[in-house]
């Protein structure tokens, strides 16, 4: 059996460099314009030649995500654009728009190819056709169970297949989206998400006008006639109105107010099966990494362009301990999902690898982040081996008296914190947050340089 990789994602150089310190055997990362990050994105032109040098002097794996869905003015800029990158060696493109693609194999033949998610592969003849048009791998649809992936596995024993096992889920087939276009004019599938499924909405009763469109009933209005936020809302953010709906339907209508964005109500229909705006879990499978290694899937992807580099740290770690340990024959370890708990979270799921889950899994199926029970508070800067101190870039709260853990690569150290320094060696109770930059003792043996370098520290909750 061989080992599956282990897919990392790279939103920035320094998160990339975080990935493979902890692990990971590939990433990937895309162009602001033509993949589905535009935010967060530091890979322009530059930094994808740095970023791919890098993976390579180290054996690493670099992809280069180009799954758009392009509209026409994007078609007469891409080969152009795509010159410098092809010219860097990205050990593949990531692609989902079969123009796109036929414009890359027309010219670059010998460029590899894997097939973005964004085409929403289900099925072994939909993998088997995209394998005749010379694509090497299939992100497979994040909506398979095991059952299917091994199906298709076993029909295609040629194609590389590609699954996600961590990160956010999109309220929308494996990310074809239309909520933030739809709210904001922010288009999902050009880039630009505005993550409005995440939202915290306020509902506010509405009525139809003059013309059929929905305005706030029973608003208080100024001299001016401008509606006032925050009147007539139920304060557990639930339906209040029953409003508009067509002639023999059941309709309720509402307008809905994120609170980030006051004053700008939207229009929100439910019927007798509720409304579509919702706030998925994320996904963790994990725990199902063995099978999936046994079934032989070519490589396990987590999801998270825009995260911090303690999520790539964090994700990476825990990733490449399930993959060795399924690789060496030694049962799951059920303490690597209490670890993901660590990382901010929207409450887990397993997706839909399992239709009916085990109730040796309930207890991980919470629905709010409440497992929460470590904070990530520091970036290590500098260490003193013969004094066995770590200068720290302090990111949130802690004190003396805190349990911490010191993340490195290759292993992580527990320790009370017994004392703090401020920059001028005065010593303080507290490391008050963000902005500064203190020096801590770490017991036991000297730290290796080379372990230091992505060292990260987290503090227990209480």
């Amino acid at each position: 059996m061989e080992a599956p990789e282990l897919l990392s994602p790279a939103g920035t150089v320094k998160n990339m460099r975080y990935a493979f310190a902890y692990g990971a055997d590939a990433v990937y990362a895309g162009q602001p314009r033509y993949s589905l990050r535009v935010r967060n994105n530091d890979f322009r032109v530059d930094n994808l030649h740095e970023g791919i040098a890098y993976a390579h002097e180290r054996g690493k794996a670099f992809y280069v995500a180009s799954n758009t869905a392009p509209h026409n003015s994007k078609l007469r800029t891409y080969l152009r654009d795509m010159e410098p990158v092809i010219e860097a060696g990205p050990d593949a493109l990531i692609m989902s728009d079969p123009g796109l693609t036929m414009m890359i194999r027309e010219r670059w033949p010998d460029q590899v190819i894997h097939l973005s998610v964004q085409s929403n592969v289900v099925n072994y003849a939909a993998a088997t056709f995209w394998q005749r048009q010379g694509i090497r791998r299939i992100i497979l649809s994040r909506e398979l169970s095991l059952q299917e992936i091994g199906q298709i596995r076993a029909e295609c024993p040629d194609l590389e297949i590609e699954t996600f096992v961590h990160g956010a889920l999109c309220i929308a087939y494996s990310g074809r989206c239309l909520l933030s276009g739809y709210f904001n004019r922010r288009d999902p599938n050009q880039g630009t998400c505005t993550n409005a499924c995440r939202w915290k909405y306020h509902t506010v009763t509405a009525a139809e006008d003059e013309t059929g469109d929905l305005v706030p009933a029973n608003a208080a209005h100024d001299a001016s006639g401008i509606w006032t936020p925050g009147q007539d809302r139920r304060q557990d953010g639930g339906m209040i109105a029953s409003a508009g709906g067509r002639e023999g339907q059941d309709t309720l209508s509402a307008l809905i107010e994120d609170r980030s964005r006051p004053g700008e109500p939207m229009p929100m229909y439910e019927d007798e099966h509720g409304t579509y705006i919702m706030n998925s879990k994320d996904l963790r499978a994990v725990q199902h990494v063995p099978r999936l290694a046994e079934m032989g899937v070519t490589s396990l992807k987590i999801e998270g362009r825009t995260k911090s580099p303690y999520y790539v740290a964090r994700t990476a770690q825990v990733y490449r301990r399930a993959i060795d340990d399924a690789m060496a024959g030694r049962p799951f370890d059920m303490r690597l999902m209490d670890e993901l708990e660590n990382l901010a979270n929207r409450g887990y799921t397993e997706g839909f690898y399992r239709r009916h889950v085990h109730d040796e899994y309930q207890n991980y199926e919470l629905g709010h982040s409440v497992g929460v029970h470590q904070q990530y508070v520091g970036e290590v800067l500098g260490y003193d081996p013969a004094r066995g101190v770590l200068d720290i870039d302090v990111k949130n709260r802690f004190e003396v008296g805190d349990g911490m853990e010191l993340m490195l690569p290759g292993g992580n150290r527990r320790f009370a914190l017994e004392r703090i320094e401020n920059k001028r060696g005065e010593a303080v109770g507290v490391a008050p947050g963000s902005g500064h930059v203190v020096r801590i003792p770490v017991p036991g043996e000297a730290i290796a340089p080379e372990r230091i370098e992505f060292a990260l520290l987290m503090r227990d909750l209480a």
